[in-house]
């Protein structure tokens, strides 16, 4: 495994590891993550020679850069700069790009923007499509904290705060994840690493800032008037408290050519929680992609 830091783009530096050799894949975590998000599905197939996967820390995490200005920065289009960045840096032409939470939102984006370069994406939801739903009562009782960390409050009772930061983070990573997963001591020791320096909080939730969570978006966004030709795996966990399965209905309006599989027993947490099953799909997407 190689490690570095990218060259700036808008003024952030992303810090990523690279690791193995085959076709490439661009991994994305989500929010509260870090590219260690994809660890052991990077052991699968990075330390196999199966894959030569990229995994970045995105705008505002980790290690990467964390700037005080507009939360414009950190939406998706301004991350999708930043990935795209990284792969022409890295001279990376085209890659499968894999993404749960923030991160499946950042990868559509790039395939969006610019589908020459995305040969397929292995995603879990957030999708499109949930429209009003998301205003349903069981459903609105999840999406608090996107609220929240729109507020100033959220720094000033978090920023720079270790300890909060730490039992904020176990809440999600406790109450997103599946009946069978519990956070590790070093998992939430790791996490709290980054997330509690001073500024980090802030900078992880300028995503929500600027208006990007599902909460948002879910209101306004229309399906564009050709849906998105990129090949699409979709892993819809069976526990994720975020996206109910039955918000799949509408993958057709979005992706032409989406398919749907259901990881029974997990919750939000995908390539954590199941890394046999996202580094399966991602090198069945790899082989279809640069081997057919």
């Amino acid at each position: 495994m190689t490690t570095g830091t990218s060259a700036p783009v808008d003024g952030f530096r992303l810090a990523y590891d690279r690791t193995g050799g085959g076709p490439p894949v661009v991994v994305l975590h989500g929010w509260p993550g870090d590219r260690t998000d994809f660890a052991d599905v990077t052991a699968r197939l990075g330390a196999q020679q199966r894959a030569d996967v990229i995994a970045p820390d995105l705008r505002g995490f980790g290690e990467s850069g964390k700037h005080a200005c507009d939360p414009a920065a950190y939406a998706a289009a301004g991350q999708a700069r930043s990935v795209v960045g990284l792969m022409d840096e890295l001279g990376v032409d085209r890659a499968v790009l894999a993404g749960y939470d923030i991160g499946s939102r950042i990868a559509q984006t790039v395939a969006r923007e610019h589908p020459d370069r995305v040969a397929a994406l292995v995603i879990s939801p957030p999708v499109p499509g949930a429209g009003r739903r998301v205003l349903e009562p069981d459903i609105q009782r999840e999406y608090w904290y996107q609220s929240f960390h729109r507020l100033a409050l959220a720094e000033e009772l978090l920023d720079g705060r270790p300890d909060a930061v730490r039992s904020y983070l176990r809440h999600f990573w406790t109450h997103w994840s599946g009946p069978a997963f519990s956070p590790s001591q070093e998992l939430l020791d790791h996490l709290t690493g980054h997330y509690a320096a001073p500024g980090a909080f802030t900078a992880s939730v300028g995503w929500y800032r600027a208006g990007s969570g599902t909460a948002t978006l879910a209101l306004t966004e229309q399906p564009p008037p050709e849906p998105l030709a990129v090949p699409a795996t979709v892993l819809w966990p069976e526990h994720d408290p975020l996206f109910p399965r039955a918000w799949a209905d509408r993958l057709g309006e979005w992706f032409a050519a989406a398919e749907l599989r259901h990881v029974e027993g997990i919750g939000h947490f995908c390539p954590v929680e199941a890394p046999d099953v996202t580094a399966a799909a991602i090198e069945t997407a790899l082989t279809v992609a640069f081997e057919a």
